[in-house]
């Protein structure tokens, strides 16, 4: 699985990256994970604003960081 934290490095962005490792590594997940900070990489994914989540390319929430259990939803679907 590969996740991708789209950010610029902001408390928010970090806390999605915090947020999201301490999940999948919850669910025992075999996964890679990508930071990205290169604006011009957001509006590949049709991100407007971060952070945002994007697991196996597909964009998953934007603007926010998610709960615990909307986290784990994410990562298994």
């Amino acid at each position: 699985m590969k996740i991708q934290i789209l950010g610029t490095g902001c408390a928010k962005c970090k806390a999605l990256t915090s947020a999201t490792q301490a999940a999948a590594d919850r669910l025992g997940l075999d996964y890679e994970l990508e930071k990205i900070t290169d604006f011009m990489r957001f509006a590949d994914f049709g991100v407007m604003i971060t952070p945002a989540l994007c697991v196996d390319g597909q964009l998953k929430v934007s603007g926010k960081v998610p709960s615990e259990s909307e986290l784990e939803k994410y990562l298994q679907s």
